[in-house]
This record gives structure tokens, sequence and C-alpha cells, in this order.
């Protein structure tokens, strides 16, 4: 019998931390995040991060793991939750992993592994400097052209992950969506879809984006300035990071920054709906609503058996 995985995914601001934590306490679990916007410490309220009364609740994996000027690599992180897991299934409880970065789930549950190219620095440095010159906008539509599949899946404002595609793409000559090796899951894999009507969605996303302003984004961007991380980290890209920076430099009002955000975090919701799609047969999916947890809850159990 293969160990139990319990996966809950679906679109940023679709409540899958609150329900998340509903079913560990309810079915002795134990929560790892795959959300890769999580990794970093002191950025906090931007990236909707669990509250520190919310992780008390249930135990946390993989959240404040680095500093903004770090990385956590694709196969550091694989490598970080199956220990995590196998550890939470020895004590006898039970794993859910939880996030909407579908390359790091599918890092774990499918076992893929990276394509094996060294990296090329040249290539590297001449492909920032077209970053610089034309704008990540730009480098992410090459991509586009070479492999739209890849391109579909990899945020345009993930500069990073953008040029490891192309040099990989330059580097062999072939797509880098087909270059992920990939073994069956160790895991018996249940995996929820959580779900909402999109203009549902997009006001709750409107919603979340005006309490960050409320509760202080301004002021931990401008705190992680001065701590001197640079604005032009990877981390610093997230949405939300990069338009409060231009806030700060005097290039946008709060409320442009804010029209902004919506606007990205729309595109980035249609984005992961190609690593989820309803389509799937392998993701049950519900709809959330009052008393959703219950559904999800004895659809979980059913499946354990």
């Amino acid at each position: 019998m293969k160990p139990s995985l319990i996966l809950i995914v679906g679109p940023t601001a679709v409540g899958k931390t609150e329900l998340a934590i509903q079913l560990a306490e309810r079915m002795n679990g134990e929560i790892i995040s795959a959300d890769s916007r999580l990794f970093y410490r002191g950025m906090d309220i931007g990236t909707a991060k669990p509250s520190r009364e919310e992780m008390a609740r249930v135990q946390h994996y993989l959240i404040d793991t680095v500093n903004p000027d770090e990385t956590l690599s694709l196969a550091v992180f694989q490598q970080q939750a199956k220990e995590i897991i196998a550890d939470i299934h020895a004590r006898g409880k039970l794993p859910f992993l939880v996030g909407g970065t579908g390359q790091y789930l599918r890092a774990v549950t499918q076992g893929w592994t990276p394509p094996e190219v060294t990296a090329d620095e040249r290539m590297r440095d001449e492909l920032e400097r077209m970053k610089d010159e034309k704008g990540f906008e730009w480098l992410h539509a090459k991509l586009n052209i070479l492999d739209p599949e890849a391109a579909a899946k990899i945020d345009a404002r993930n500069v990073r992950r953008t040029i490891r595609a192309l040099e990989v793409i330059l580097t062999t000559g072939k797509k880098f969506s087909e270059q992920r090796g990939q073994v069956d899951s160790p895991y018996q894999l249940i995996t929820v879809g959580l779900i909402r009507p999109r203009e549902e969605l997009y006001q709750r996303v409107d919603e979340r984006i005006d309490l960050m302003f409320t509760n202080g984004l301004m002021d931990e961007v401008k705190g992680l300035l001065a701590c001197g991380y640079a604005p032009t980290l990877p981390s610093m890209s997230a949405i939300g990071y990069r338009e409060c920076i231009s806030v700060a430099k005097g290039l946008l009002t709060v409320d442009q920054a804010k029209v902004e955000m919506r606007r990205l975090t729309r595109v980035f919701v249609r984005r992961q709906a190609n690593w989820f799609k309803e389509s799937d047969p392998n993701i049950q999916w519900f709809k959330m609503k009052a008393g959703a947890e219950k559904e999800v809850e004895a659809y979980i159990r059913q499946s354990l058996q």
C-alpha cells in the first residue's frame, strides 16, 4: 500500500488555507505548503501568509524557510517535502500538501526531475541583459514562441524560471515542457480541487488586496528595502511587492498599484487553471460554500478506505 497524501489545490483566494486547517484539525493531519511565495521570511502581508493564530492550530511546514535574497530550488523543495511527508506518516498523522504553485505540487506528487542541463552563465547574462533592455514581458513572449506550453505555466514576472526555461531550450534544442522526467507517484493521491464562480473569486481577490494595504503592505515593503533587500530580487517581483516598490519610488499611486495588482492576479488565476483543470479526472472538485469542509472530509475518508 502506498502512503496517502491529500492535495488541496485551486486558484489564489479560493479559500485553501482555512479549509485545509479545518480538515487537518478534524483528521489528525499536518500541512505542507506548496506555495512558492510563502517560503520567504518577512514577506507576510503581500503573500497572504497564514497568520500566527492559523499556524498555531495545525503544524505547518515549508513556510518562512529562506530569506528574500535566497532561493529554494524545485529540487530542494521536492526533497524536503518528501522527508516531511515521511515523518508525518511515521508519527501516524495524515499529510496535506496545500498550495497553488503547480510545478511544486507536481514535483512531489509525480516525481518530477528537472532537466539535467548545466548552467550556462554567459547565456544567462545575455538573457538578463535582454530583459533589462526590453523588459520581462518581451523575454516571456520569446518563451511563448519557442514553447507555448511552458510559457502558459510560468508567470511572466518569474524571470528566473523564464530564463531557465529559455536556457534549457536553447542548450538542448528541445522544448522545456517536454524535458521533465516523471515517474509513478509514490503516494496514494487524494486530490481535492476548490472552486468558486469567477466573479466571486475576483471579488475576494479585490477584498484581499484592499485588506493587504489596510494591514500595512506598504510598510512591509519599505521595511524589506530598508533591510537591504534589492528591489530586483526574484522574491520582490511577486505580485504586490513590485507595485509597492513603484509606489515608494513615486512611480505609482496606491490606487494605481491596487488596479495593477488586481489585473495581474486575474492573469495569475487564469494561469493556475492551466495546472488545475476542472476536466482533470484525478481531481475531485468542490464548490466553496458553507459546510464545504464536511463534504470534503467525507470524500477523503471514503477515499482512504
